[in-house]
């Protein structure tokens, strides 16, 4: 048996605004852009099927090809870190676009 609890910060109380959800896509790919560049780093090729044994796996694609149930992961990912962000107190304000340019 494991002992190990995992205990996440609960952030089920945390509303986002709605212009994070522009940025918590962008960070879901980008999760998965640093996942496949570590499996290929590993060794890992893209196979129809999982293979650890091959290291061989499906989602060594790019992120708009992946399944949705593969993606949602991501987005998970990404949203439990903004909202634990949001909940030690910081913000994440989008850059003005300069008058200037």
């Amino acid at each position: 048996m494991n002992p190990y609890k995992p205990i996440p910060t609960d952030t089920s109380m945390v509303d986002l605004p709605d212009y994070i959800e522009e940025l918590a896509e962008k960070l879901a790919e980008n999760v998965h852009e640093n996942w496949a560049l570590q499996r290929i780093r590993q060794g890992w090729n893209y196979g129809p099927v999982r293979d650890d044994e091959k290291k061989e796996t499906p989602c060594l694609v790019p992120y708009d090809q992946l399944p949705e149930e593969e993606k949602l992961y991501d987005r998970s990912t990404a949203l439990e870190t903004i909202k634990l962000i949001w909940k030690l107190g910081y913000r994440i304000i989008p850059k003005e676009e300069s008058s200037c340019t």
